[in-house]
């Protein structure tokens, strides 16, 4: 008996012991498990109905367009910021989900003519018809009285491709007239700038700025519809319309009095007007070693400027990771549209937006419903912002970067959304600045995993990399994805898939007709892209690497002149 009785007390201790060893090996086991990647986790959480209701809610009138400095920002930001607390997200800035964004809105009413003289004579360049223009300056009144013009091919300065067309150029106080895009467009030599891929060189935001940068009091930009991609009509939109900017006051920063387009017949009458030939001129600037010269004109004109200032808010939330709380993955999309205009032809004055971007809002706010149903949390925070007044300029971006809430230095990754799929769904995902990031690795690993394919941007030439809120996180070195909607339509092939996307520029785009329709617009493929955007934005937040830009990449220097 006594035998018996020790040999079960044995048997029990052991069955005890191992019960035990097996709970702290489980226990142990879920500890290394709970901050590991898993690829499906989360996904369930992604819902059309979800996503197609965010939509509505912030496409409708009720929101009066989303323009900055109106009620429908304020519906929109109390709207936003309802969302991330429903979520259990928390305050992204501080205690608060708002981050103040000082603007100003500038008002240009400019002379109907411009006088030019010359060396032949005088003649006059007619406002809005052969060029238009507007200033970020808030004086009241700009008046240019026979300033001299001079062309400087591109305008560009690009170290990294050994371009300078400023050098041993003084324009200084002058009016500069510069071409678009860059050197290499319509070029087959992918290594002569980028090709037809436009750099950001190209882009005539970076003309305006270097212009401002060397001194210039004015710059034109000379247009031509093949490599701005778009035609003279679209920037005479701007012609006497108000204007959003980042508030300058005690920022110490030069602006040029006055930035705009010349029509190429202007230019070639500016040219013959200085005995040159434009084309001859055009094809000479193409070539390195190209020098700039002044064309012994002088330009008189002026306008009139209203001020108004005010502010608009970037809406943030933030889930904080578990292991490496001070590094950061941001999401972020664009909140705001154009407001309430003039009724067009069909009697509509409210530009819902609906595709841009309240589309990629909501889709800002299902990839936070992901990250906050995630089993296991993310060791880096992830950051969901909603910018304001993209469609002015990009501006609350800009703001953002220029006065971080969290460090460049810690931030890791920004993945952006303007316009979520809306049309069903596509084989394929197109990448936006194809060979820019290690980002775009990240994006066609996932999308292989999902059984889909990632395309390069099919009008590179038109320059989308640099046209959407990412590109200011590249700008400060921050490795930033941005994707566009494929062609590749499910069981109708790529040229369906195409003329979905050409009939929306064609009729909705920028206008009142940019409205939610659910007999039109089908987000199941949207949702897809949202998923593959949310896996990789969630990997690289279980990562301990960090994404790096490409050795091509021309804001790679700027990530590599600073440390994480």
């Amino acid at each position: 008996m006594r035998i018996f009785i020790c040999t079960l007390l044995t048997r029990d201790i052991m069955l005890y012991r191992t019960a035990a060893l097996a709970l702290i090996a489980s226990i142990l086991f879920s500890c290394e498990k709970k901050n590991e990647f898993v690829h499906d986790d989360g996904l369930e959480s992604f819902s059309v109905s979800g996503l197609e209701s965010r939509i509505k809610t912030l496409a409708s009138d009720e929101f009066q367009g989303r323009r900055p400095f109106t009620e429908g920002e304020k519906k929109t930001i109390t709207y936003l910021e309802n969302q991330f607390k429903e979520l259990g997200l928390e305050p992204g800035n501080g205690t608060s989900y708002l981050q103040e964004v000082p603007m100003v809105e500038i008002t240009p009413t400019a002379d109907t003519i411009m006088t030019v003289k010359g060396p032949k004579g005088k003649f006059t360049l007619k406002g809005f018809d052969d060029y238009t223009w507007n200033t970020q300056r808030t004086d009241s009144i700009i008046t240019w009285k026979d300033e001299e013009v001079v062309f400087a091919g591109f305008g560009i300065i690009a170290p990294e491709y050994h371009w300078n067309d400023y050098e041993g150029l003084d324009v200084k106080g002058k009016i500069v007239l510069v071409l678009v895009n860059d050197p290499g467009f319509g070029s087959d030599d992918s290594t002569f700038f980028k090709g037809s891929t436009m750099t950001y060189y190209g882009r005539w935001t970076y003309k305006y700025e270097e212009a401002a940068r060397q001194g210039a009091k004015g710059c034109f930009v000379i247009h031509n519809t093949i490599p701005a991609a778009y035609p003279f009509a679209v920037v005479q939109n701007g012609w006497n319309s108000p204007h959003l900017y980042l508030d300058p006051r005690g920022k110490n920063q030069f602006f040029s009095e006055g930035v705009g387009w010349i029509s190429k017949p202007a230019t070639e009458k500016l040219f013959q007007a200085a005995g040159l030939d434009f084309n001859d001129q055009q094809s000479l600037a193409r070539k390195p070693g190209f020098k700039g010269q002044s064309l012994k004109l002088k330009i008189s004109t002026g306008m009139k400027v209203k001020v108004r200032y005010d502010k608009s808010y970037n809406v943030i939330s933030k889930l904080t990771g578990s292991e490496k709380p001070d590094e950061y993955v941001i999401y972020s999309a664009h909140w705001d549209h154009f407001g309430i205009s003039k009724k067009d032809a069909e009697g509509d004055s409210i530009y819902n937006g609906a595709l841009d971007n309240a589309s990629g809002t909501a889709g800002l706010l299902e990839i936070a419903k992901a990250f906050k149903a995630l089993k296991n949390k993310p060791k880096r925070s992830v950051i969901f912002l909603a910018v304001t007044a993209e469609e002015q300029g990009l501006w609350g971006s800009a703001y953002y970067a220029e006065n971080p809430v969290y460090p460049k230095e810690k931030t890791v990754a920004n993945i952006n959304m303007d316009g979520i799929n809306p049309y069903g769904k596509m084989k394929d995902i197109m990448v936006i600045g194809k060979g820019q990031s290690d980002l775009e690795d990240y994006l066609i690993a996932e999308a292989k995993l999902l059984g889909r394919e990632v395309v390069p941007d099919q009008e590179s030439e038109k320059g989308y990399y640099f046209r959407s809120d990412h590109f200011n996180f590249a700008k400060i070195g921050i490795p930033a994805l941005y994707t566009h909607t494929g062609s590749n339509f499910e069981g109708k092939g790529v040229e369906y898939g195409k003329k979905l996307k050409d009939e929306y520029t064609e009729k909705y785009y920028h206008t009142p007709q940019d409205e939610y329709d659910s007999t039109r617009l089908h987000f199941d493929g949207g949702i897809e892209d949202l998923k593959l955007l949310f896996e990789v934005g969630k990997r690289v937040s279980f990562e301990d690497t960090w994404p790096q830009w490409k050795a091509t990449s021309e804001f790679k220097a700027t990530r590599d002149s600073y440390k994480k």
